[in-house]
């Protein structure tokens, strides 16, 4: 696999459960492009999330092949260095009394705060506040977790993210739960974060989340890949209204993707 390539899988099959999640599944991420991935509730997202962090291996057949910055074994402890994961639910992991330094700097250590019994060097805690001074919550520092907004534990969940200095930044449904100002200001955040040159991979349900920056579209339906391509190709009223089954209208305005009913 050449260097430039993220991961790589070639007709893969996934069960969660008793469910074949994702169906002959072939697809490859290079380093240099940030995508998209959306799809309705159960198209495979979320499986395909766990394929990508390498939470989950596809079913084992001669035919498949699944690789990782060229590999087809790793460990959860190497891949966390290089890609950087952000998911809603992992808020509720954090309790109410933790300071926000303390839920960054406990992600060096693979753990959701409690960093009593932790011990950080010098450099480590530089990691975790410039890590916070990116995503303009530094001043979070030692405020409780508990009384920060949506939209500040968000930028917090991210900071852990990013402080392992990762190539590679998984964000899944990051505007959940977020009112409009919120929302707004995260996808800023997520602007910000493209142009120090790390890749973003966004799964989203909403076309309208995705920044002008992100250049490919891949859409999921029952477990397989609808449409692949350039945003403007992919993101079509046609495309759309049959990926949701439901009469769709897109519209283009510098960059961004509106959607109404059609």
């Amino acid at each position: 696999m050449p260097d430039d390539v993220i991961f790589e899988i070639n007709r893969a099959r996934v069960w969660r459960g008793e469910t074949l999640a994702l169906k002959d599944f072939s697809l490859k991420l290079v380093h240099g492009e940030s995508v998209a991935i959306l799809g309705p509730n159960g198209a495979g997202k979320s499986s395909f999330l766990k394929l990508l962090t390498g939470e989950v291996r596809p079913e084992a057949d001669p035919a498949t092949s699944c690789e990782l910055f060229g590999e087809e074994l790793w460990s959860l402890e190497e891949l966390r260095h290089r890609i950087g994961v952000v998911m809603p639910e992992e808020i509720a992991r954090f309790d109410p009394d933790e300071l926000g330094i303390d839920a960054v700097l406990s992600s060096l250590r693979g753990a959701y705060g409690r960093t009593r019994d932790m011990r950080f060097s010098k450099r480590d805690k530089e990691r975790a506040r410039d890590a916070m001074e990116l995503m303009g919550v530094l001043h979070l520092a030692n405020r409780e977790f508990g009384t920060l907004s949506s939209g500040e534990r968000r930028r917090i969940l991210i900071s852990r993210a990013i402080v392992h200095e990762p190539g590679v930044l998984v964000l899944d449904e990051p505007s959940t739960a977020l009112d409009f100002a919120a929302a707004l200001q995260l996808t800023g955040t997520l602007r910000k974060l493209q142009g120090t040159g790390r890749d973003l991979v966004l799964v989203t349900h909403h076309p309208g989340e995705i920044p002008p920056e992100i250049s490919r579209v891949i859409l999921l339906r029952e477990g397989r890949i609808f449409a692949d391509g350039p945003k403007k190709k992919i993101l079509t009223s046609a495309r759309l209204t049959e990926l949701y089954q439901v009469p769709l209208e897109v519209t283009w305005s510098r960059g961004w993707c509106e959607v109404r009913p059609g």
